[in-house]
């Protein structure tokens, strides 16, 4: 009806054909039992065919009941301007009354919308009255949208959601140098990324009033007064998003510069609440405000875009930014598990940003987003290239007392054994680095005994890693003066990594070859300990044949007696040394306990010397050599003499 045009019907058909329509308006009018709707619509058309002939300003009855209806709607309109409760809350026939009223308004309205304002004084003073009558409706409609949106909000709590994820946040520090195995253990009952079962979608506001909240967007939208709906609902979502934000989920809004500037025991713990939030906002709230938007504004796909996009694009920043922030800090090898964290969430996430954010009006946060995890990607990378660096120039002078697990050591296979909780994410990190001879490792194993997963790239990366650890500690050992201890230190140090390797996750990126050629190493240093320390000690106990047997006696007394001595200096010095693995020190005492015992046994035996000048039987040296690499200061049990 809009598209009407005042015409000045010349023809003598257009003016019979015009009369005959009001003519038939009237008898239908006359009816009886019309409903009033029905009537309305009849009083429509013929305000109409007297706009479409010029003859509204003329027909003083058109006038008349044009400005009647104004009246009436506009009573209706002031009868709540002075009126401090609000419409909604009184009852579904008020706001059918109102409602009702703004759209007899609306038509009147667009039923002169083709008639020249300039030209017709009458028509133009009826449009003015009838704007003012929608814009304090409008005004009206704004107060009760906003009070409806305020009173109405629904919370959840974060408990409510359970993302089902068993990982625990892994904040790796220095503290990790001395973990032992159980607790590492427990840091790695994990699972890859929590993500939710199912899609949450909860009740932003009261479901009974988004029908009406819906009516409202039509009335203030079909009057052309989008703008006013659109700054009403985005001001009161973003204040119920804000207050879910930072009171019920106590976040905090940080600048760039004051994330850079945080200690690290504070970051660490912000990251992991920037984890557990971004969750939550983006796949509970955001989803939810998405689907409220969508049941309000269904019918507006531009405005209800556009609403959304500016209710979340404050607290979209908030989290880009602190994510921002931590990837253009530093990155030390203990930020690197942060990282990837954060990483894990963004990705696990991208897929229902995009959703969110598919259209125009959300375009550049959805593109900001995809940078984020890029730069958090590459900050990752950039990490883990760190720990390498690190470990080739840690420089500690000083040989660690009685040739133990060095910290370094601990360090390094603790990280890398938690790394492999990060897998997947760190093979597509890694995946177009090149490394280096990725096959030389396994190189003897058949073809059906390796595993895909030895060559991954993260694989190469981690045998990387133990080779520059191997080569600190060869420069470690070099500390030590004795020979001996440095072959105990290499001993226990690659043992540590061969059983932290074969006895979790890392077998499978190492491969039993490399397992087989590392338990060689470490046997090879033991065999080199005894070497060193024990053949000049068990030289004194080797027969020459080449004396009198006067002097032979005399020499194997004299012998049996450096022998003891040469025993009781390694005695008091390598029972102070340490090997840390039972199973380990165990092994090496009965191997050397053979050598020793053996060739002692056979000595006293073979040459018949004296009790008076034997100081240790064989059993007193068996038992002292079980006091061999406690770690600690022992002194000489008193000797049987016979």
């Amino acid at each position: 009806m809009a598209g009407y045009q005042s015409v000045n019907p010349n023809h003598e058909g257009d003016q019979h054909l015009i009369a005959a329509a009001h003519h038939i308006l009237k008898l239908l009018g006359a009816i009886r039992n019309l409903s009033d709707d029905t009537r309305k619509l009849l009083a429509d058309l013929d305000i109409h065919l007297s706009i479409m002939t010029g003859n509204t300003v003329n027909n003083g009855g058109e006038a008349i009941e044009v400005e009647k209806r104004l009246k009436c709607a506009e009573r209706m309109v002031l009868r709540w301007q002075a009126n401090q409760s609000m419409i909604w809350d009184t009852g579904p026939g008020e706001v059918s009354e109102f409602l009702g009223a703004i759209d007899e308004v609306q038509t009147l309205i667009d039923s002169f919308s083709g008639v020249s304002v300039n030209e017709n004084g009458r028509v133009r003073e009826l449009l003015y009255r009838a704007n003012n009558i929608v814009q304090m409706a409008m005004l009206r409609l704004q107060e009760e949208l906003i009070h409806i949106l305020v009173h109405h909000k629904l919370y959840f709590e974060p408990e409510y959601v359970s993302f089902h994820s068993c990982r625990e946040d892994v904040i790796y520090d220095e503290s990790f140098v001395s973990l032992e195995d159980e607790s590492v253990e427990a840091s790695q009952r994990v699972s890859n990324t929590g993500s939710v079962s199912g899609e949450y979608i909860v009740d932003l506001i009261h479901p009974q009033v988004v029908p009406d909240l819906k009516a409202i967007a039509n009335a203030m939208i079909a009057a052309n007064y989008d703008q006013e709906f659109c700054a009403a609902f985005i001001g009161a979502r973003q204040d119920a998003l804000n207050e879910y934000f930072f009171v019920i989920l106590e976040l905090e809004k940080f600048s760039i510069d004051d994330v850079l500037k945080m200690k690290w025991s504070t970051l660490s713990s912000e990251i992991k609440k920037w984890n557990w939030a971004m969750k939550i906002i983006i796949r509970v709230y955001l989803a939810s405000e998405k689907q409220l938007c969508n049941k309000i504004l269904g019918g507006f796909d531009t405005v209800c875009s556009l609403c959304f996009v500016e209710i979340a694009k404050a607290t979209f920043l908030c989290l880009l930014n602190f994510g921002e922030a931590v990837a253009m800090g530093s990155t030390q090898p203990e930020k690197l598990f942060c990282l990837l964290d954060m990483y894990e969430v963004l990705d696990d996430l991208l897929l229902e940003i995009d959703s969110l954010l598919f259209e125009e009006a959300g375009s550049y946060i959805r593109i900001e987003f995809h940078e984020l995890l890029r730069k958090l990607g590459h900050s990752a990378r950039q990490a883990f290239q760190e720990l390498q660096k690190a470990i080739a120039a840690d420089s500690s002078m000083k040989p660690l007392p009685r040739g133990g697990i060095h910290p370094l050591t601990r360090y390094v296979m603790n990280y890398i054994k938690t790394l492999t909780i990060y897998d997947d994410t760190l093979n597509l990190l890694f995946e177009d680095q090149n490394t280096e001879d990725t096959h030389s490792i396994v190189e003897s194993e058949t073809e059906q005994d390796i595993s895909p997963i030895t060559f991954c790239p993260l694989a190469c990366h981690l045998r990387s890693i133990t080779s520059a650890l191997e080569c600190s500690l060869v420069v470690k050992s070099r500390l030590y003066r004795e020979d001996s201890l440095r072959h105990i230190f290499l001993m226990n140090n690659i043992h540590y990594v061969v059983q932290k390797i074969k006895g979790s996750d890392l077998r499978i990126f190492f491969g039993d070859e490399w397992i087989r050629k590392h338990i060689g190493k470490f046997q090879q240093h033991a065999t080199s300990y005894q070497r060193a320390t024990w053949c000049s000690v068990l030289s004194f106990l080797r027969d020459d044949g080449h004396c009198s047997n006067s002097v032979l006696k005399t020499s194997y007394k004299e012998r049996c007696r450096e022998f003891t001595n040469a025993f009781e200096d390694v005695y008091k010095i390598q029972t102070q040394w340490c090997i840390t693995d039972p199973q380990l020190k165990e092994d090496l005492r009965i191997s050397t306990s053979l050598k020793v015992i053996h060739a002692y046994r056979t000595f006293i035996g073979r040459n018949r010397i004296s009790d008076k000048h034997i100081k240790y039987t064989v059993d007193d040296l068996e038992k002292l050599l079980l006091d061999f690499f406690e770690g600690t200061w022992r002194t000489l049990r008193n000797s049987r003499r016979r």
